[in-house]
């Protein structure tokens, strides 16, 4: 390997045991991916910071009724949506956000934890912010898909 090579991209592999063959002393090589999981989790924590100042200073709707009302009436600036909103509500949801032209982020979490992520004590799918308030979350999420 070069000593320009990103560190995210190296893979580090591990000798171990192949079962059933240990009498011949073959090994299995098994691949561990090294380091990308820092950058998900502080885009992660970014994520959440922005999240809690929109709800703080900006307006927002959550469920996904609302989500809908906000898309048809086009007062929605971005939709976000957790990872394990059902599927068809999900590809509808993106299929009025793309006739409207609003950005759908997918939440790297549960509905538990954008309902956490909200400051709610309940579950969230999905939400529309419709005036961001003093974050910049429009701006910077659609650049991280």
């Amino acid at each position: 390997m070069n000593g320009d090579d990103d560190k995210s991209n190296w893979v580090r592999l591990r000798a171990t045991p192949c079962r059933g063959k240990a009498s011949e002393q073959e090994f299995c090589t098994r691949e561990a991916t090294m380091a990308p999981a820092k950058k998900t989790k502080k885009t992660h924590e970014s994520i959440n910071n922005r999240l809690a100042l929109v709800m703080k200073s900006g307006k927002y709707t959550l469920g996904y009724k609302t989500v809908l009302r906000t898309i048809r009436s086009s007062k929605g600036k971005l939709i976000i949506l957790s990872n394990n909103c059902p599927p068809l509500r999900k590809s509808e949801i993106e299929y009025y956000a793309m006739l409207a032209k609003v950005g759908v982020h997918h939440y790297n979490g549960s509905n538990v934890d954008l309902g956490t992520a909200c400051g709610k004590y309940f579950r969230v799918s999905c939400l529309s912010i419709i005036d961001p308030g003093d974050s910049d979350i429009i701006k910077s999420l659609p650049s991280e898909q």
